[in-house]
């Protein structure tokens, strides 16, 4: 029997409230216009034919709030949260249970993680090879921008270096380009 192909996608979180002394980060929410253009985005992956087979995400609000925004846009049918996904957390032994021979699904194909920056798109750069050093200038997701990723046969040697970059989405790019607006005459 041939080798599962399994992808990863990477969102980042939508446009989050601003960071503010005396309140706690992990308690920033959506904003009402990251709410709206978030649903946009996954309304438009889901449109693109990117449905996962569940969502991991990150316990923060900001990042819960787009994983339950995910699973309502019908882009996975659950989500469940995953500490190593917070910021600073080290994501490389979940990914490890999730691809490795004992995965909790072994069926699965897709996978889509809701995280943060810089952390999303320094664990994408390492995926696909980049070295330490340069991995967190490599790639840069914006608020509620996807990375694709993907292993056509289950990874041998370890994780890094393993994975292919599919597809980078930044946001302007699932909302599409506003129009400019006509000059006066």
């Amino acid at each position: 029997m041939a080798p599962r192909k399994r992808e990863l996608l990477l969102l980042r979180h939508g446009i989050a409230e601003e960071r503010a002394e005396g309140t706690d980060d992990a308690q920033r929410a959506l904003t009402p216009e990251g709410r709206e253009r978030t649903i946009a985005q996954l309304r438009q992956l889901v449109e693109l034919e990117l449905g996962c087979d569940l969502v991991l995400s990150s316990p923060l609000v900001r990042a819960r709030q787009t994983a339950e925004l995910a699973v309502q846009a019908g882009l996975a049918p659950e989500l469940e949260l995953a500490a190593a996904l917070a910021p600073l957390a080290d994501p490389l032994p979940l990914l490890d249970r999730w691809l490795g021979p004992v995965s909790p699904r072994p069926a699965w194909r897709r996978l889509a993680l809701v995280g943060h920056e810089p952390d999303l798109s320094t664990l994408a750069a390492l995926l696909i090879g980049v070295p330490m050093a340069q991995a967190p200038e490599a790639l840069q997701l914006k608020k509620a921008g996807v990375v694709l990723l993907q292993w056509p046969k289950s990874p041998q040697a370890g994780l890094l270096g393993s994975a292919r970059l599919e597809l980078l989405l930044p946001p302007r790019v699932l909302l599409g380009r506003r129009q400019a607006a006509p000059s006066g005459g």
